[in-house]
């Protein structure tokens, strides 16, 4: 099966979020795939909008059925997932 691949951008916070989300919502959308991927390896500098960047990301591809695989997330993300308890909602994929 074949997965539409999204990146993070390096920097993801209160600023850019709304238009990143926009985009990336955009992409879930317009993509055939029934599977997205989405790869935070490159996200450098961010706070705590790039977890609702993600989770409204999930909220969209559920809205579509599609599946959606969490990858590369910084250790700092993790901890922040954890720290504000949805870290259940952003399970990374292998």
């Amino acid at each position: 099966m074949s997965s539409a691949l999204l990146i993070l951008p390096p920097d993801l916070r209160h600023g850019n979020a709304a238009s990143s989300l926009a985009q990336l919502q955009a992409q879930i959308r317009n993509s055939p795939d029934a599977e997205v991927e989405i790869q935070a390896g490159q996200l450098t500098d961010f706070d705590s909008s790039a977890l609702a960047v993600l989770l409204g990301c999930r909220r969209e591809a559920l809205r579509l059925s599609k599946t959606l695989k969490f990858k590369q997330f910084p250790t700092k993300l993790r901890e922040l997932a954890v720290l504000y308890g949805v870290s259940e909602l952003l399970v990374e994929s292998a």
